[in-house]
């Protein structure tokens, strides 16, 4: 019997051509650039999640939300599959700021930095920034290494099913 998946949140900010990203300064993922977000509270919709931890992370509240991808990763040595809901925000409050989990950082779409972020972003990171949608599945080893993915295009109802 397999276990249900764990709901994460990841929420990439996009001013026009700038994406906001975050460097990771403790935990799982430390030292790479990534979205901002993490688990779904007990009692807690996807949606409120990825508010919360935008907030928590970054400084900035979101005045919209947008699901853009699901995202499913294995890892070997973690028995439960993830299962990573990925929003979008182009209109907020606030100034990104510092938190005691991620230094905020922008980037030009041209020039985001995937030598210092998880192996599966070049993959699916292009689908964000043309403002498709999409959903996948990554396969890990030893936590860092890709080992296989399958990646698509996918409908909005698709997404909330």
């Amino acid at each position: 019997m397999s276990l249900a998946p764990k709901l994460l949140t990841l929420v990439i900010v996009q001013d026009g051509s700038r994406i906001l990203l975050g460097k990771k300064k403790r935990g799982f993922g430390e030292g790479y650039f990534n979205g901002f977000g993490g688990k779904v509270e007990p009692g807690e919709k996807v949606s409120q999640a990825a508010l919360r931890e935008l907030k928590e992370e970054a400084g900035i509240s979101a005045k919209d939300l947008e699901l853009r991808g699901v995202l499913t990763f294995n890892f070997d040595d973690k028995p439960q599959p993830w299962e990573v809901h990925v929003f979008r925000v182009s209109h907020w409050s606030g100034q990104p700021a510092e938190s005691d989990e991620m230094i905020p950082q922008w980037f030009h779409s041209s020039s985001i930095p995937y030598e210092q972020m998880w192996a599966d972003d070049p993959y699916w990171y292009p689908l964000f920034l043309e403002g498709k949608r999409f959903t996948g599945t990554f396969d890990f080893r030893d936590t860092h290494s890709l080992v296989s993915h399958s990646l698509r295009e996918a409908g909005e109802a698709e997404l909330l099913a």
